[in-house]
């Protein structure tokens, strides 16, 4: 078994239907996706997360099943999954996929049979009430587009429950039967060769809001369930949850390490967009020393952009406009009145400096980076698609017509790629990127590949440096007997900083650039930072 390979790993998110269409029909597959492996491994990916690719009637980007075991046909078939799951391990890389079962489809067969008949197996897979909840206006994830969280079904002559929109009713995990079927889900997929899920809003899943606790005091233990029944089928298996989490609240997910395995930090993600906001890194290491420490198999994932908009709900109301003023100050930029409907590019200002910083940190900082596809060039977004589509533009592969991601008509195209501006598919593609060696796709595959052989960042133990600038972020990690050490500065002036190293005599090699500095007398290191500026360094042999 690997030990804790999810550690030390870079994942890369990506949606099948806008990465790559192998069949010229205007929608991304497996067979595309497997013709970019070659391009995914030379970028340095350990293991490649898949959006939902199930049959689904398309209400919500996929997140609307009516098949777990199948592939949407207009994607490909399970044997193309397979084959593409066979290329991927093959060439070094794991796949990990979406496990979305916190819902159904409207349409899914459980429910239909659920709304059809009272005394059906399949009626208590979801939650129901014969009055109206109280509460049945409150909790709605989607503030704007959804007014409640439960709906009457005249065929049932019942409400049921949706945490989220009305065509995704909610399944009911205190059902033994449904656990069970989670379990034949995950086993099903483990078979075909995945080796991780994504759990989506796994708080909600676990919820168990207005349901029978089937002798559950506690909802948490589900999860505990469920990674000893994956774990059981594969050694390998990581558990990934996306769940964004207080700090109070982060034990009961990871528990003594027999629960999740990673979830995403977006309490330090969020902190991050302030910091950078305002030029200020003591909020990422205050946002880092606020959060428990984790168990010793478990880790964080750190990212910048999702496929979802930028969520800042754990700001305050003051901190959270203060972040849409510096990355998302139009009204159109912003979603549900709590988050950024943008790409990293543009809301950065395409400045190549801080796009490297921003990585930089991604990279560094204590846990497991997650990188979204697009993000490597320089992607932009499209502000006339509707609410989180913006940011879910097809892949931009080259100057050719659709940006080469199809050979398609563009009116055939699953989502229109961005033409025009600076981030135009003629300007931002992955061929022209890779013929310049300056290109920010070739910056990140090198660091991709230093991060890799620096496995402190991953598995190390991380100590916050006192800099006594507000701009500057220092931080180093210890793993055996080994050190490195990581420095960014926030701000727009350069900055002078002493590093303290530890004994004197010693020398720092420099990750990034190959040079060698010495130590003076004192054990510090005195290096001077450029605006938005970064250094990696190792403490001794390189």
């Amino acid at each position: 078994m690997a030990e804790h390979w999810y550690k030390n790993a870079i994942i890369y998110c990506l949606d099948v239907k806008t990465f790559c269409d192998g069949n010229g029909d205007g929608i991304g597959d497996f067979t595309g996706l497997a013709q970019k492996l070659d391009y995914l491994a030379g970028l340095n990916i350990d293991c490649i997360w898949l959006q939902p690719f199930y049959p689904s009637p398309m209400r919500d980007n996929g997140y609307d099943i009516v098949d777990y075991y199948g592939v949407d046909p207009r994607l490909g078939t399970l044997g193309d999954f397979v084959e593409f799951s066979r290329r991927a391990r093959n060439r070094g890389m794991r796949v990990m996929i979406d496990l979305v079962v916190n819902h159904t489809s409207i349409d899914h067969p459980w429910f239909q049979a659920a709304r059809s008949d009272p005394e059906s197996p399949y009626r208590d897979y979801y939650v129901w009430s014969r009055e109206e909840p109280a509460d049945a206006r409150e909790g709605t994830v989607f503030p704007g587009e959804q007014t409640r969280t439960w709906t009457w079904d005249r065929e049932a002559k019942a409400y049921y429950f949706h945490r989220f929109y009305d065509h995704q009713p909610e399944l009911n995990i205190a059902n033994p039967a449904v656990r069970r079927e989670i379990e034949k889900i995950t086993g099903f997929w483990l078979e075909l060769g995945v080796t991780g899920f994504r759990i989506d809003a796994l708080p909600f899943l676990i919820e168990l809001k207005n349901l029978s606790q089937d002798g559950q005091a506690d909802p948490h233990a589900y999860l505990r369930e469920l990674r000893h029944h994956v774990q059981t089928l594969c050694g390998e298996v990581c558990l990934m949850a996306e769940a964004n989490l207080a700090p109070e609240a982060v034990p009961d997910y990871f528990g003594d390490g027999d629960k999740i395995h990673m979830s995403f930090n977006f309490w330090a993600n969020q902190h991050l967009f302030l910091a950078l906001a305002r030029k200020d890194a003591s909020l990422i290491r205050r946002a880092f020393e606020d959060l428990p420490p984790l168990p010793d198999s478990c880790q964080w994932n750190n990212f910048l952009r999702s496929h979802d908009e930028l969520d800042l709900a754990r700001l305050s109301e003051e901190d959270r406009q203060e972040v849409f003023r510096a990355f998302g100050p139009e009204e159109r930029m912003q979603l549900y009145g709590r988050g950024i409907r943008r790409r990293l590019a543009p809301m950065l200002g395409n400045d190549r400096r801080r796009l490297e910083l921003a990585h930089s940190l991604m990279l560094t900082l204590p846990g497991t980076p997650v990188l979204r596809y697009g993000d490597e060039l320089g992607m932009g977004d499209d502000l006339g698609l509707p609410d989180r589509e913006s940011v879910r533009t097809p892949m931009q592969w080259s100057a050719d017509a659709n940006g080469g991601f199809s050979s398609a008509a563009p009116g055939k195209l699953a989502l229109p790629p961005v033409a025009d501006g600076e981030y135009g598919w003629p300007t931002v593609n992955v061929e022209a990127q890779r013929r310049d060696p300056d290109s920010l796709l070739n910056w990140l595959e090198r660091v991709l590949r230093r991060r890799k052989e620096t496995p402190e960042f991953g598995l190390g133990r991380c100590t916050w440096l006192d800099t006594g600038r507000r701009e500057l972020l220092a931080h180093r990690f210890d793993l055996g007997e080994s050190t490195v050490f990581a420095v960014h500065n926030l701000g727009a002036r350069r900055v002078k900083f002493e590093l303290p190293v530890g004994e004197a005599g010693q020398c720092l090699h420099d990750v990034l650039a190959h040079r060698r500095h010495e130590v003076e007398e004192d054990g510090h290191y005195r290096l001077e930072l450029e605006p938005y500026g970064y250094r990696w360094l190792r403490r001794g042999a390189p």
